[in-house]
């Protein structure tokens, strides 16, 4: 008699990833699972510690709720023995930041990157969480970045619960004003430059592209540009006579056009001008982001203004689209004339490396060893800039994008999936335990 398989094939799918997953899971050591347990164990407690934070209104501009929510954060890291400083934010015009440290002379120097503000301001609609269901959490922050800051949270009380956090020096950084650097950015992100020279490696709780398979190595820097074309005002009917020429706006025609031929090509590199007056007299206030320009259809234009911004994988590359740039203003129409601003290096880029690299070898390592799966490299085309790039350049290894997974960051519908709370922190804690081990 035959005897045969009446499983469905779903059925076995399921089966064959259990095994995976409890094989994978072979692979994690007894510290690590009492790193797990603990997390486990502090999961729901986290979870309303979210929902609390969640629901303290922290838009970049309103400075008591930025400092209210770090003064949340502040409690429970010095519950953990950390000392707490306040770095006040008078100088550059936003709250400020908060700084949890707890230094050991052993392991390495590892720099932890979050943020306190949100872009929903108290005039935004978006105020308290809701849930959607018993996975996602609809609340302005959730997703960006709350949720990550929670799991650095999560991450370290395991750590501190069983002992570990006595073999890292673990410095905690949550900014300010992420979503809306203060000015100058010279002293907004003074503190963190130089928290950046002290460690050895970064790591940066974003929310990344929103999803737990990808973590970002790589980052696009940005900076901005302001245009300035003149020309010789004169009726239409005298336009491209040799004193008068062509006009502002031709000649700002030709320089972005020839931008766009000569740079839109080059890999990861992105350029847009964002917003463009001109006329007779044009005028823009950049603190309002607004302008004004006048002029008549049959005036050759004396005016041009033009914003925009450019993202570069690396200050190579900015460098050289800049150098571009400059270069295409020289050959200027007649009785033309073209200068570009290219203000402050902006968001610097965070540059892929060797040490970045070998850090989401590790971190991809505990994933699957936690039965998590394997993470990928974000493609940095399609990664913005983010904090963890002002200090790439000083540190040997630097990840971001260890958040939270969801949808609609910097919208009214911005959902964060809780499930992956204690997975993120699961992940986070045993990959610091395991980096306490390296010899750097």
């Amino acid at each position: 008699m035959k005897c045969s398989l009446t499983k469905p094939p779903g059925f076995l799918l399921i089966l064959l990833g259990l095994f995976i997953a409890m094989n994978a899971y072979s692979q994690v050591s007894k510290i690590e699972k009492k790193i797990v347990k603990s997390i486990d164990n502090n999961s729901n407690t986290a979870l309303e510690f979210l929902k609390e934070v969640v629901n303290i209104n922290s838009g970049t501009l309103n400075l008591k709720g930025v400092k209210q929510v770090g003064d949340k954060f502040s409690e429970e890291y010095q519950k953990l023995g950390f000392e707490v400083k306040w770095v006040p934010g008078e100088s550059f015009g936003r709250a400020g930041h908060l700084v949890a440290t707890k230094l050991s002379p052993k392991g390495p120097k590892i720099l932890m990157i979050g943020h306190l503000d949100t872009v929903f301001e108290l005039d935004s609609p978006f105020q308290k969480y809701t849930m959607a269901n018993d996975s996602m959490m609809h609340g302005p922050g959730a997703l960006d970045m709350k949720g990550g800051n929670v799991i650095m949270l999560l991450a370290l009380q395991a750590l501190s619960e069983n002992k570990l956090l006595d073999d890292l020096s673990i410095m905690v950084f949550l900014v300010g004003d992420e979503e809306l650097s203060g000015e100058p950015l010279a002293l907004s992100k003074k503190e963190l430059i130089e928290a950046g020279k002290w460690a050895d490696i970064a790591i940066g709780y974003e929310d990344g592209d929103g999803t737990s398979e990808n973590a970002n190595i790589s980052r696009r820097g940005s900076a901005d540009w302001t245009l300035t074309v003149k020309g010789v005002a004169a009726h239409s009917s005298q336009i491209f006579q040799k004193d008068i020429g062509a006009g502002a706006i031709f000649e700002t025609s030709r320089i972005l056009n020839e931008f766009y031929l000569e740079l839109s090509k080059e890999e990861n590199l992105t350029f847009n001008p964002g917003i463009i007056i001109g006329g007779n007299q044009a005028e823009f206030d950049p603190k309002s982001n607004t302008g004004k320009a006048f002029g008549k259809n049959n005036i050759v234009s004396q005016d041009v203004i033009v914003r925009g911004d450019m993202r570069a994988v690396s200050r190579e590359q900015l460098l050289r689209a800049r150098n571009i740039m400059q270069n295409i203003l020289k050959n200027n129409y007649p009785n033309t004339s073209a200068n570009i601003d290219f203000g402050d290096d902006g968001y610097p880029p965070m540059t892929m490396n060797e040490g970045n690299k070998h850090l989401l070898e590790i971190f991809s390592k505990a994933s699957q060893d936690l039965g998590f799966g394997q993470v990928f490299p974000v493609n940095p085309r399609n990664s913005g800039a983010a904090d963890i790039s002002f200090v790439a350049d000083d540190v040997e290894m630097a990840i971001d994008g260890m958040g939270l997974s969801g949808t609609g960051g910097h919208t009214i519908e911005e959902t964060a999936n809780i499930k992956f709370l204690p997975i993120e922190a699961k992940r986070s804690a045993v990959l610091l335990y395991r980096l306490s081990k390296l010899n750097l």
